[in-house]
């Protein structure tokens, strides 16, 4: 009995400390920055939705709370305070952390085969898909027909068979 009191202390514990790191991430600092216009509080947000964290998988900066996430979003907010237009601020994002700031990439040279090659793949694969099926079916057709020779051999083996079976009824 004492057994089972000890090791539902210990469970107790066990949770409570997770629990209580479980807490400490929903109490974490959230970015809240003032605009002048609702307009720019928009495209704040916009900005934030469109652009990934570098340093997060594949979270944007308004979804990752790490700390390279809230410097750029500190450094959105400063240069849409500043006049700086989106295309500005991508620019210098762009600049700084590549294509992979953006989660939808530019069509540029290096990016083209993002664009395209999904859809050149696909076309491969019903051309390959569509040969395989063809040289199918042309065996299947090239099998149905019979030449006289084939026909006369299936006849002759079909009457010997005939014949076996009769002469095996008449011993049994």
């Amino acid at each position: 009995m004492n057994f089972y009191k000890i090791w539902l202390r210990n469970i107790s514990v066990f949770f409570l400390i997770c629990s209580s790191f479980v807490s400490f991430a929903v109490v974490a600092q959230v970015d809240t920055f003032q605009f002048d216009k609702a307009e720019n509080q928009e495209r704040f947000r916009n900005l934030s939705n469109e652009l990934r964290c570098p340093m997060c998988q594949n979270t944007s900066l308004s979804g990752s709370s790490g700390g390279v996430a809230e410097d750029l979003r500190r450094e959105i907010y400063l240069m849409i305070k500043e006049g700086q237009t989106d295309r500005e601020i991508k620019d210098f994002m762009f600049e700084r952390y590549g294509d992979f700031i953006f989660y939808k990439p530019r069509l540029t040279v290096g990016t083209i085969f993002l664009w395209v090659g999904p859809a050149f793949f696909l076309l491969i694969g019903g051309c390959v898909g569509f040969s395989v099926f063809r040289s199918a079916q042309s065996l299947t057709l090239k099998n149905k027909t019979l030449t006289d020779s084939d026909q006369n051999k299936i006849e002759s083996l079909l009457t010997r068979e005939e014949q076996n079976l009769k002469i095996k009824g008449k011993t049994s």
